[in-house]
């Protein structure tokens, strides 16, 4: 059985993975009391080096298992590329380790139910780093949704557009970049063999070998986000196109994508459609964000740092389109019409009140270290955080199966219950 560390005992973590994402994290965790980054792994030299001038003494290895061999270590930071993801959290939990693996848990649909299973069988808190899973504003959302602010939910709108390089995965390549300064063979290990290429370890988004494209980066957010909101256990039903319209770098995933996703009626909501969008191109505008969800009495929109709820109250009456009847059958219809809608005289209270109320969570609420925190917590209590291995399959299965949409141009069926593709 796992122990539980006491209040006052410090949590020693390493960094898997010390790229841009990898290295916030070990930020945030090191702005956890009690928390201290004592180990460093990665494949490029330079990130080492890098480690010891931000952080100190922590140890720098290329190789993450001598990181899991340490028994001084009680939890890993995996902020490598998406094919690294399943296999070294598994080996983590395997080891002794808890969790914190960056979205999307997988890379591959079939990998999830290994980590689902890793978690089971060793006991150990794993949490996935999708941090709208601890932010107020969607937390706010779920009790409002709950509580009938917008009516019922019939469709669900996300976007996350971006409009510049660094948004679109053309990160820097630094100049040393070399098969001497890169453990190349390591990196493709568990991927196609390919010949050096610092794109394509640098700028590892951009190719189906080691990233999961726009869905895995980007979906998983915003299924995060509304699957907090819904309670819902995932959708029944994928559809997704785009293409590669600006960023012809070489990369082979789209740069902008469209998806339809189905969600079964179930004791939290309604049946609903949600639709998908990132543009890495959108004129102009350098990161928009949001999550529209719309009901039959009002519109709820989330997005980072507020949420604006806008009501209006159905119609007291359905009124009718008789101009193309018969007089006769007009004057019928008219009869039975005022019967069940019985004519007033306009006055102010029959107007219908259109309302906004707009929420702002605290100025010092940081979705990403909420998230580090709760995952802190669920170590010192082992009560794990409800985003575990299960909730990340639940999110990167149909994010991911929009790209087997995408890419085998088809509708794609996912069973909720059993976490499967079915078709």
């Amino acid at each position: 059985m796992p122990q539980k560390p006491s209040a006052n005992d410090t949590i020693q973590i390493a960094l898997i993975g010390a790229g841009g994402m990898g290295s916030g994290d070990a930020n945030y965790a090191q702005q956890i009391p009690g928390v201290k980054l004592v180990a460093v792994a990665d494949l490029y030299d330079g990130r080492l080096e890098r480690a010891k001038e931000r952080w100190g003494a922590v140890a720098t290895t290329r190789d993450y298992r001598e990181i899991l061999d340490r028994k001084d270590i009680d939890a890993v930071i995996v902020g490598t590329p998406d094919h690294y993801h399943a296999q070294i959290s598994i080996d983590a939990m395997n080891s002794g380790k808890d969790v914190y693996c960056e979205k999307p848990m997988v890379q591959k649909i079939e990998q999830g139910h290994a980590v689902v299973e890793a978690q089971r069988k060793t006991g150990r808190i794993l949490q996935v780093g999708s941090q709208y899973a601890s932010s107020m504003v969607f937390h706010k959302a779920k009790e409002l949704l709950k509580a009938g602010a917008i009516g019922e939910l019939n469709m669900v709108e996300a976007w996350l557009d971006r409009n510049t390089a660094i948004g679109a995965w053309q990160y820097s390549i630094p100049p040393d970049a070399s098969p001497q300064t890169v453990d190349w063979a390591r990196y493709t290990a568990i991927a196609p063999k390919r010949d050096w290429d610092p794109k394509r370890f640098f700028r590892w988004r951009n190719y189906q070998d080691y990233g999961t494209g726009v869905a895995g980066d980007l979906y998983v957010h915003l299924l995060t986000g509304l699957h907090v909101v819904t309670g819902s256990l995932g959708p029944t039903r994928v559809y997704s196109t785009g293409g590669t319209r600006y960023w012809k770098d070489g990369r082979d995933v789209a740069d902008v994508t469209l998806a339809l996703v189905d969600y079964p009626k179930s004791a939290e909501h309604p049946e609903f459609t949600l639709c998908l969008r990132v543009n890495f191109a959108s004129g102009g505008v350098t990161d928009s964000f949001g999550v529209r969800f719309v009901g039959s009495e009002g519109v709820m929109s989330v997005g980072y740092s507020a949420l604006t709820v806008n009501r209006r109250p159905r119609e007291a009456e359905p009124g009718f389109t008789i101009g193309t009847f018969p007089k006769a059958v007009q004057e019928a219809f008219l009869r039975d019409y005022h019967k069940k809608y019985p004519q007033q005289q306009p006055n102010a209270d029959a107007m219908r009140p259109d309302r906004e109320d707009v929420f702002t969570p605290p100025r010092d609420h940081v979705p990403h270290l909420e998230h580090h925190r709760n995952f802190y917590q669920a170590i010192r209590t082992r009560k794990p955080f409800f985003e575990d291995a299960r909730f990340g399959l639940r999110t990167a299965g149909p994010a991911l199966l929009c790209n087997h949409s995408y890419f085998e141009r088809k509708i794609c069926e996912w069973d909720p219950a059993t976490l499967t593709r079915k078709s």
